[in-house]
């Protein structure tokens, strides 16, 4: 477990790297029969300590090999914790701010580049979609002509979500399998609308992927070209990029990823995988620090202008039984979650084969960012990660 504030790394000795090897052992064991490890002992108490217990128990309670977390204060200092470890066949320590797939973080990216482009008045949020993608989008119960961009960023469009049609193939022996976006549009596009436009609400990747070709289709460029030069490159995001094509491995510094195919399954190392089936809904790969850069300077105006920043503020409250935390509500690619300390946060979060993140920025520029190396089906029961989001911004 390290708690950092922009230390150099330090070499660690081989007896404490033989100590770590011991204890992933152990931790693997544990997971592959549900059994929950003790949380390391407490450190001393200081104004991070609710966060390093909080990490602590993701390894420990929660059941995840690692856990990442970067905390910014109102002055703008990070700090940053980590717990368990890196890999658990090597016992290899937890990078600092280590890199992580972003899964859905990246619909924030994505959203701020149609509302880029809404201020430049090159798209209308209430307009049909079929404007800029005519007849692309139809299908049994499905019209472009009445389904608005909007509709598309805030999840009440009512397409089928593709990626519910095809977990086992990107998870299993298709894994390393490119998908392009149109393949998976057409995925979505065989099943049958959820509801009428505007009249529910439902999370679908599918959104995402339109919200992707109507920026190509907009700009005449590439969605990964505009995402990096308008969002990743103009607020200095050095430790986030959109893989490449066939690129499959986290380029820096990073802990593994591992994922849990069945109740009471051994871990299974998912890091390497073809995340083009995420593509503008979850491709992104970026650190905890570097999120909660991207989210503070998004909510701080710094990459939208006050009306285009005030319709993603917009948010609509969730059905029953939409399977998200409690007290969040959905604007355009961005939430907002109720703290308990009072006010909210905006983020987003993600979930990706071998990790999951919840992230959360607050008007007074606080913001918190937290990851774990395995997905949430380890303990599908509680959203710990929001849990220690809300600690790290109230505590």
């Amino acid at each position: 477990m390290t708690d950092r504030t922009d230390r150099p790394r330090v070499r660690v000795p081989s007896s404490r790297l033989r100590r770590a090897a011991a204890t992933a052992v152990v931790a693997a064991a544990a997971l592959a029969v549900g059994v929950a490890l003790p949380a390391s002992a407490a450190q001393p108490h200081g104004p991070g300590d609710a966060v390093r217990q909080g990490v602590q128990r993701l390894v420990g309670e929660d059941r995840s090999p690692a856990a990442l977390a970067a905390v910014t204060g109102r002055d703008g200092r990070t700090r940053n914790y980590t717990a368990g470890v890196a890999d658990v066949r090597t016992g290899a320590k937890v990078p600092v701010d280590g890199q992580v797939r972003a899964g859905s973080n990246t619909k924030a990216f994505t959203a701020t580049v149609v509302l880029q482009l809404v201020g430049e008045g090159k798209v209308e949020l209430d307009a049909p979609i079929e404007r800029y993608l005519p007849n692309l989008v139809r299908g049994e119960g499905i019209d472009g002509r009445e389904i608005t961009v909007r509709q598309l960023l805030q999840h009440t469009s009512g397409l089928p979500n593709y990626t519910e049609y095809i977990p086992h193939d990107i998870t299993g022996e298709n894994r390393h399998t490119y998908y392009q976006p149109r393949t998976l549009l057409d995925v979505a596009l065989a099943r049958k609308a959820q509801f009428a436009p505007g009249t529910n609400w439902a999370y679908s990747n599918t959104n995402y992927v339109l919200a992707g070709l109507l920026i190509e289709k907009v700009t005449g460029r590439p969605v990964a070209e505009q995402i990096t030069h308008r969002v990743i490159d103009r607020i200095g995001l050095r430790h986030t990029y959109w893989p490449g094509v066939g690129d499959e491995r986290i380029r820096e510094a990073h802990p593994e990823g591992y994922q849990v195919s069945e109740p009471g399954g051994p871990l299974e190392n998912i890091t390497e995988i073809d995340m083009s089936w995420g593509w503008a809904a979850g491709q992104l790969i970026s650190t905890p620090g570097d999120l909660n850069r991207f989210f503070s300077a998004l909510i701080g105006g710094k990459l939208l202008g006050k009306a285009e920043l005030a319709e993603m503020r917009t948010t609509v409250a969730l059905p029953a039984g939409a399977g998200m935390p409690t007290g969040i509500r959905f604007g355009l690619g961005l939430t907002s979650t109720e703290l308990s300390c009072g006010g909210l946060a905006w983020g987003h979060g993600g979930t990706t084969p071998g990790f999951h993140t919840r992230t959360g920025a607050t008007d007074d520029g606080r913001a918190a960012a937290v990851a774990v190396t395995a997905n949430r089906g380890l303990a599908p029961e509680s959203d710990a990660p929001q849990d220690l989001v809300d600690t790290a911004l109230c505590k």
